[in-house]
């Protein structure tokens, strides 16, 4: 299925390391938006471990098997001769005691190795590799993934939630963690990238790699802090140093904390919260906006 041109801006919520408070910024965003009148769209692209329903609910959720191609061996027509195993570049297929022996986990079903087959001995079959999830809570329009335990690769699962289809003005991505081929598949396409940090020496470390990362996808992208009161000031003093906007900071407050823990959005449990998302998502919304028009007019 191909891609519909996109006609919404997206902004990327992402962070270097797990525990940041990612799915925490991402969720109340797309709230504040939906209550501000800006039809929504929330995608959490954390597929393996996606915890953005429990904000918002899952009960009459849609949901679709997502599977994969993969290589099937007619044993009757392979003649073992190892074409398949040398033009798979991921060691998915090869020529072992005079048959073809296959890895599911291993496929990018490329379908290098049908292509490759002298004998014809090789056809593509589906693999299920998880599922996926669409729903409408507090008025945001909300899809999710699923990853199967044991899979290897979450990218295949992260195109098929990109790909759901909405009238939404906005979208609002809540990557995995990391700066991992997921994140990348998860970011790819959208016009700004909120990087969300914590101001502590790993919070920083993992900082400066999801700089490098975004930095090379070229993809412009600004720093939120959370828990700004809890470490020191390097994150920010980073930032300033390489000319990296700092969009806002959430304060440490234990109040916040504990509504997370009950899967409450911080906009619903403390009124100082929801004025600072909605100055936040101001903020957001404008850059983001300036840099979509920017790249049409490219």
């Amino acid at each position: 299925m191909k891609e519909e041109k996109r006609q919404t801006t997206t902004i990327a919520v992402a962070s270097g390391k797990g525990g940041t408070g990612k799915t925490t910024v991402a969720v109340n965003l797309a709230l504040t938006f939906s209550r501000a009148g800006k039809k929504t769209l929330l995608l959490d692209c954390d597929v393996e471990a996606p915890n953005a329903h429990i904000f918002l609910g899952t009960e009459g959720m849609e949901s679709s098997r997502v599977t994969v191609r993969v290589p099937v061996v007619d044993e009757s027509k392979c003649d073992a001769c190892g074409a398949c195993g040398k033009a798979c570049r991921f060691s998915a297929i090869v020529s072992l005691g005079g048959k073809a022996l296959t890895f599911p986990s291993l496929c990018h079903a490329c379908g290098g190795c049908v292509i490759a087959c002298p004998t014809k001995a090789i056809s593509e079959g589906e693999r299920e590799i998880g599922a996926a999830f669409r729903g409408i809570f507090h008025g945001v329009d909300f899809a999710y993934g699923k990853l199967r335990i044991g899979e290897a690769m979450s990218p295949p699962l992260i195109r098929v939630v990109k790909k759901f289809k909405s009238d939404a003005e906005l979208t609002i991505v809540d990557s995995p963690p990391g700066t991992s081929c997921p994140v990348v598949q998860s970011v790819r396409g959208s016009d700004y990238v909120a990087l969300v940090t914590e101001p502590t020496p790993f919070g920083l470390h993992d900082l400066k790699l999801a700089v490098e990362m975004i930095r090379e996808i070229g993809i412009p992208f600004g720093c939120i802090v959370n828990r700004a009161e809890a470490g020191d000031r390097r994150a920010h003093d980073f930032c300033l140093e390489n000319d990296i906007p700092v969009i806002g900071a959430i304060p440490d407050d234990r109040r916040a904390a504990e509504a997370y823990s009950r899967g409450i959005p911080l906009i619903d449990a403390l009124p100082d919260f929801k004025l600072l998302f909605e100055e936040l998502g101001g903020r957001l919304i404008e850059t983001a906006e300036a840099c979509a028009r920017k790249e049409v007019r490219r």
